[in-house]
């Protein structure tokens, strides 16, 4: 995800010590063997809203970046469409302009840890708390806004951080298994496009990132994207406003 690692290594590494990457798209089961139907019944983690709505939740990590973010913003304004950055707190302190851009033009902020921490099951709650705390205090000194989302880095997850974050005031965000364009890998524009178009559904949260290793494709892959998306139908939205939306 970050320039600043490897991304097959840190990820390969991350399963192995922590046994709890969720499913399919992203990573398997947390400790103590409670998945994703657990907490989604109790509220603890979203990973979509299915309802009758054609709406959809773009979601951008690892940003902002003063390149590959600033085209984005001029791509989702030319099509009306809302968006929510789950940004990393280094990245906020660099470029507090773009963050703040994000914010004055009607997108969301989430946040993604302050140097994009994986969390395993081996991580104390005193760090998770103090990620969570000074990624808030970088996005409220850039912006004058607070985040009450927060997305895991590589969709890592226990019992042990959904419970913190709760306890700081988040509500732990994941996306859509079906959506996981994995844009950070550079698939080829085609693959993501199709990744997205080819499974989008009312309430779906796609995940793409605003800051990757090498040139982006994700740029190239929005201008085919929100286009046709638009033209279905489908109105873009925060994922804030997604969980405003009712179950059928």
């Amino acid at each position: 995800m970050l320039v600043y690692f490897r991304r097959t290594l840190l990820i390969a590494c991350a399963a192995i010590l922590a046994m709890e990457v969720l499913s399919p798209a992203a990573a398997a089961a947390p400790s103590g063997n409670r998945g994703r139907e657990y907490y989604e019944q109790r509220g603890d983690v979203i990973w979509e809203v299915p309802n009758k709505e054609k709406v959809i939740a773009l979601t951008f990590d690892d940003g902002p970046d003063p390149q590959e973010t600033t085209h984005i913003l001029d791509l989702l304004k030319q099509y009306d469409a809302k968006a929510t950055f789950f940004v990393v707190g280094k990245q906020v302190e660099k470029y507090p302009e773009v963050a703040r851009r994000e914010v004055a033009e009607g997108h969301e902020l989430g946040n993604h840890t302050y140097d994009h921490a994986y969390f395993n099951r081996g991580s104390s709650a005193e760090t998770i708390a103090n990620q969570l705390r000074r990624t808030q205090e970088a996005i409220f000194k850039a912006t004058g806004k607070r985040s009450y989302l927060f997305r895991p880095p590589g969709g890592f997850y226990s019992d042990r951080m959904i419970e913190t974050s709760k306890k700081e005031g988040y509500l732990v965000v994941m996306w859509s298994w079906h959506q996981d364009t994995r844009d950070w890998n550079r698939p080829g524009v085609g693959k993501i496009v199709k990744k997205v178009l080819g499974n989008a559904r009312n309430g779906d949260i796609v995940l793409m990132h605003d800051h990757v290793e090498g040139k982006s494709q994700t740029i190239d892959a929005l201008k085919k994207i929100l286009p046709e998306l638009k033209k279905r139908g489908f109105r873009f939205v925060t994922v804030s406003e997604l969980t405003r939306y009712n179950i059928p």
